[in-house]
């Protein structure tokens, strides 16, 4: 349900290990081969982090997949993957106790979260770096830049983070199922539909300066962000693979690749910007040296995960390009279209939000980007958790283990509400000097200090409802949390944010107390549906999946036979 902007160029979650998976009809040495590999492939994840394979994930030879299993291919235990993580069940059986489990699940969340958080806040660095390169320009540029990436977000970012959460229902479940292979498959259908997806994308951003000054800004300031969106484009649909990727990796158990490539990257982008912007003559090229930095990095991620997925990533995940990459679609469709309108409804609210901060003169306009900029970074900690949460429980509900994902939930919930108690204290006790680190104008000051109290209790709410948020992706209840994020917010909480903001004169606190009860009832409702879930039914749903994709595969490849 909660995905703030600042997660977008974050974003979010990614790919893993696998092992080619064996048909019946192989053969007996053949199958032998295969057995022999599967049991060499390390797929053990320790502490977050995996092993490092020593087989690459490059499309092995036609004769080791050419179809999916069926329902009566026979498989081999040892074909299936499985994550341990020190737990002490691997079935339903013989499970120890709920607290025993519960206390599991806390240390595998927690070892899952801090990768991911570390690589969503290294992400946000892109556009810090940006914003410090271009700001030192004029204040023009600044508010150029800005207005741009607020648009690339809007139109952009928001709708590829959207479309790519139906991959947090699908590859998690698949990598512990008897068709680990179906996670290279439904990523490479994600990528098609996200191609599509992209050239609405493009006109928008090629003809932003129409736009713009169509929505009344000034002309100087509407060229400047049409400039810039259209070098951004040159990174636009590295993005949106670099968000399919993680996921992929992610679904695996993979959370520490990631990471290492962005604490790589960072420093390059940052570098990049100086020496694009401000660098010698020859090299030097101004304002545009910003969003072209930014899409070599994006870039950059792209190339560096390919290249550690071909030459250190086991293939158990992996699935030849076919035609069947460009077949069943509506599935990833589906999910996708109800995940973008998760996304914006609550993205596009903020920037109503800030649009309504702007009509209330400079101080609370230069508050409001002071607790927004707060509230973005203490963001990605629950954010992370989210993503982390829908890879293990659908990790989960892949090995058919009900009783453990429901557990998780709660634990979940918990370690979400831990982490937004050490925010909220943080807040409340710098809040007399918080504003200092953005700005020094005392007003701002003043006003940032009366506004954190509640922004503190905001924070509780915020990481309650972006972990069910996670929890309903993982589901498949995309459109559930859409429905829920509009209501909140377009229903409830903005329009009673402003009737207590310009009816009640109760300024820039009025829209903040809108957002916290959109938040409220969010989280409320989220976690209401969370833990009165069925998720045996859930394990079946899976099931189905499964069953349904390998009778398409089984049925496509019969065409291509006839």
């Amino acid at each position: 349900m909660s995905a703030h902007p600042s997660s977008l160029p974050c974003d979010h979650a990614l790919f893993d290990q696998f092992v080619a998976f064996m048909g019946h009809d192989f053969g007996e040495q053949t199958q032998k081969s295969s057995l022999n590999e599967t049991k060499n492939a390390p797929t053990q994840i320790t502490s977050g982090v995996a092993l490092q394979p020593s087989i690459s994930f490059v499309s092995p030879p036609p004769v080791m997949m050419t179809s999916l299993p069926s329902e009566n291919t026979p498989l081999l235990s040892t074909s299936i993957p499985h994550i341990e993580e020190g737990v002490h069940c691997l079935n339903e059986r013989g499970c120890p106790s709920t607290w025993v489990v519960f206390q599991e699940e806390l240390e595998v969340l927690t070892k899952y979260t801090l990768p991911i958080f570390i690589t969503n806040l290294f992400q946000y660095s892109f556009n810090i770096a940006s914003v410090v390169a271009i700001g030192r320009i004029s204040t023009t540029a600044l508010a150029a830049a800005t207005l741009a990436f607020m648009t690339a977000s809007v139109s952009g970012y928001a709708i590829v983070q959207g479309l790519v959460s139906a991959l947090d229902t699908l590859l998690p479940a698949a990598w512990t199922s008897s068709h680990p292979q179906l996670v290279g498959l439904w990523s490479q259908r994600m990528f098609v539909v996200t191609v599509a997806t992209l050239i609405p994308v493009f006109m928008i951003w090629f003809n932003a300066e129409f736009i713009l000054l169509l929505l009344k800004q000034d002309p100087e300031v509407a060229y400047l962000a049409a400039v810039y969106l259209r070098w951004s484009s040159l990174g636009l649909p590295a993005y949106a693979f670099n968000c399919i990727l993680r996921r992929y990796f992610q679904s695996q158990g993979l959370f520490a690749v990631p990471t290492k490539i962005i604490l790589v990257v960072a420093p390059i982008n940052a570098i990049l910007n100086y020496v694009l912007v401000w660098g010698p003559e020859p090299i030097r090229v101004g304002f545009i040296g910003a969003p072209i930095a930014t899409s070599i990095s994006f870039n950059l991620v792209s190339i560096s995960s390919v290249t550690y997925g071909i030459f250190y990533v086991d293939r158990t995940a992996w699935h030849p390009i076919s035609i069947q990459s460009f077949t069943c679609l509506g599935s990833v469709i589906k999910l996708g279209l109800a995940g973008i309108g998760q996304t914006t409804f609550e993205w596009w609210s903020w920037e109503l939000n800030n649009l309504a901060a702007s009509l209330l003169g400079p101080v609370a306009l230069a508050t409001q980007s002071v607790l927004l900029i707060s509230s973005y970074c203490t963001y990605q900690a629950p954010f992370a958790l989210s993503l982390a949460t829908s890879v293990r429980i659908g990790n989960l509900l892949g090995e058919k283990q009900a009783r453990r994902a429901s557990v998780s939930v709660y634990a979940a919930i918990v370690i979400a509400i831990a982490i937004s108690v050490i925010w909220s204290t943080m807040f409340i006790s710098f809040r007399q000097s918080w504003a200092y680190l953005v700005n020094d104008d005392p007003e701002v000051v003043a006003l940032v200090a009366s506004i954190l109290p509640l922004v503190a209790m905001y924070q509780v709410f915020d990481g309650v409802a972006a972990v069910t948020g996670g929890v309903l992706r993982v589901q498949g209840k995309q459109l559930v949390g859409a429905l829920l994020n509009f209501s909140a917010f377009y229903v409830i909480g903005i329009p009673f944010g402003v009737w207590l903001t310009f009816r009640m004169d109760m300024g820039l606190l009025g829209l903040w107390v809108g957002f916290t009860v959109s938040l409220i009832y969010c989280s409320v409702w989220g976690t209401y549906l969370c833990i009165t879930a069925d998720w045996q039914k859930e394990v079946r749903k899976v099931v189905d999946r499964l069953a349904v994709e390998s009778k398409n595969a089984n049925q496509v490849e019969a065409d291509e036979f006839i």
